[in-house]
């Protein structure tokens, strides 16, 4: 049976009304209050608080503030007036339990429409960046083009002008051939010149013949000197392709550079987790995609904690555990839904699991080792092992010994202990 909260205060204006409650040492959260136009309504196991207001007010600026032990409403009338009193006198039973089905049903109804609103507001989004994506693509495919075609422009006119040089150079080197071999020929016809003055000519016949002759050994042998010149130039290099091999590795660092028992390692826990995976195909086929991600699934866990469905965030974090086991919080927050089931032994194997994977003990995870310890010495004080849940509240002192809650709860155990042994 839940506990009635009697004990409120409340003052007014004319445009709000103000209320304080509090919380009797309970902790709330945001999911622990419900409010609609004319319907309050405050669970906080075993606390209860519910409340039909004298006249409707504007639920969706109205406020509420936790801190200091209570809960501070600032709740805005929708039509400026003064209340006779904070709830609705005079109201059967069947009249309060319309007015809450008809809360309900409302706060219903306006989460399905922001929930269609996100819907609609995110496909919007979607479609802008893609137009915008597109719009970007199109740009650069462009602007690549015209590079393109620049480059293209460039390449073709420095082609054209390479082929010009190449034919001026032809021309150049015919020229300057025949210079060459006219310059050969001259100082021939001036020696053969002096040689036919110096000497008498007995017969006019053999000395033309002679003549001929000296002048076609003499063509012939520039044509031989000529030929020597472009025989001692070295041929064009040949072609060929040069293959070469490297070491598999399945990592990028070179053989050298690498550690091979740690790489060897790190590939054996892959291959291992990619066969548990594997392994369980077949009941994952109908998940969706999110759902395979264990950090998606801790944080569905967490909100069913949050709102008191223990079962369903045991079922989410187990399916987050087969997914990857060595996340220490999912242990950890799975002995958090143990105790508040009562299933003590399993929230004591999952609170020294998560002990286990949080080590070395490093600054980063003292929050995580204090929660290990206390979820585990509560499931031992409620097995009755005081002594055993003494040793973990010392260890979680150890870690924070600022914490006065947890100073106080070692101080019961220690009390409740020695009272055990004097009994006996």
């Amino acid at each position: 049976m839940p506990v009635w909260l009697r004990e409120h205060r409340w003052r007014q204006t004319l445009t709000a009304v103000f209320l304080s409650l509090p919380l009797r040492g309970a902790r709330a959260t945001p999911a622990n209050i419900f409010c609609s136009e004319q319907y309050l309504k405050v669970s906080i196991p075993p606390f209860l608080f519910e409340a039909i207001l004298y006249a409707p007010i504007d639920d969706t600026n109205s406020t509420a503030k936790i801190g200091n032990g209570n809960i501070f409403f600032t709740l805005y009338k929708k039509e400026p007036a003064m209340w006779d009193s904070l709830t609705l006198a005079n109201a059967d039973k069947e009249k309060l339990q319309y007015l809450r089905e008809h809360a309900v049903l409302k706060a219903h109804e306006k989460a399905k429409e922001e929930t269609e609103a996100k819907k609609i507001t995110k496909q919007e989004h979607k479609k802008y960046a893609l137009e915008a994506t597109m719009k970007l693509e199109e740009e650069e495919r462009k602007r690549i083009e015209d590079l393109k075609e620049k480059e293209r422009q460039k390449v073709a006119k420095e082609l054209e002008l390479w082929k010009n040089q190449q034919k001026y150079g032809d021309k150049y080197k015919s020229i300057q051939k025949k210079g060459e071999l006219h310059q050969e020929i001259e100082p021939l016809k001036e020696r053969k010149s002096e040689k036919m003055n110096k000497t008498r000519i007995p017969n006019e016949g053999t000395s033309k013949t002679r003549l001929k002759s000296t002048e076609g050994c003499h063509d012939s042998c520039s044509i031989f000197s000529q030929n020597l010149k472009e025989e001692q130039l070295p041929a064009p290099r040949a072609a060929a392709t040069i293959k070469v091999n490297f070491t598999p590795r399945v990592f990028p660092t070179a053989l050298r550079e690498s550690r091979v028992a740690e790489e060897e390692e790190w590939l054996h826990k892959q291959a291992e987790a990619r066969r548990i995976i594997n392994s369980d195909l077949s009941e994952l086929e109908d998940l969706k995609e999110e759902e395979k991600n264990p950090d998606w699934l801790k944080d569905k866990g967490n909100k069913m904690f949050a709102m008191g469905d223990y079962l369903g965030a045991v079922n989410a974090y187990n399916l987050a555990v087969r997914l990857n086991n060595k996340l220490p919080l999912l242990y950890l927050n799975r002995a958090a839904c143990h105790l508040k089931l009562r299933n003590l032994h399993k929230a004591i194997e999952d609170s020294s699991k998560a002990l286990e994977l949080l080590t070395p003990p490093v600054p980063d995870n003292e929050s995580a080792r204090v929660k290990a310890h206390v979820r585990r010495g509560t499931a031992f004080c409620q097995l009755e092992l005081y002594t055993e849940g003494l040793q973990d509240y010392e260890a979680a002192l150890k870690i924070d010994p600022r914490n006065k809650n947890i100073e106080k709860d070692a101080e019961k155990i220690r009390h409740l202990i020695q009272g055990t042994m004097q009994s006996s």
